[in-house]
């Protein structure tokens, strides 16, 4: 689950003033991973990388990211954050991690159907558990 992410493109700026990350709704994230751990299912929580152009960025750039304890790289939820701070919006990105950027041979082999069923499976079990608490009045 994308907590926060490093803002290094360029779409976030047009819906925030500059920072470094953009941030996921803490009670969203805290109930995700409530409907998530509940079902047993094994989550890493924390930041990514969004840039443009991933397989672009040089090796000492990989490295600081690294140290800085990012996660993963992906293109989109800086700007989707950002898009839901400005708008109220609630938002929560999930990254399926399948493959190392290429670095290794059959890294892009991503499981059963691509994947798509155990992505499904978390995306459903996060909706429901959102609906149910904002039917709560908890999380409005």
């Amino acid at each position: 689950m994308i907590e926060r992410a490093l803002r290094d493109e360029g779409t976030s700026y047009h819906y925030l003033p500059p920072s470094d990350y953009s941030e996921a709704a803490v009670h969203l994230t805290k109930m995700a991973r409530e409907a998530l751990t509940t079902e047993g299912i094994p989550i890493q929580a924390g930041a990514t990388w969004t840039t443009d152009a991933p397989f672009r960025e040089t090796e000492k750039a990989i490295d600081a990211a690294k140290n800085a304890g990012i996660l993963a790289v992906e293109m989109e939820a800086a700007a989707l954050y950002a898009f839901a701070k400005a708008r109220n919006c609630a938002v929560l990105c999930f990254a399926h991690v399948t493959n190392q950027m290429g670095r290794i041979e059959g890294d892009f082999e991503k499981g059963v159907a691509d994947g798509a069923e155990e992505s499904l499976k978390v995306i459903a079990l996060a909706a429901a558990s959102w609906r149910a608490k904002r039917y709560d009045h908890e999380f409005l």
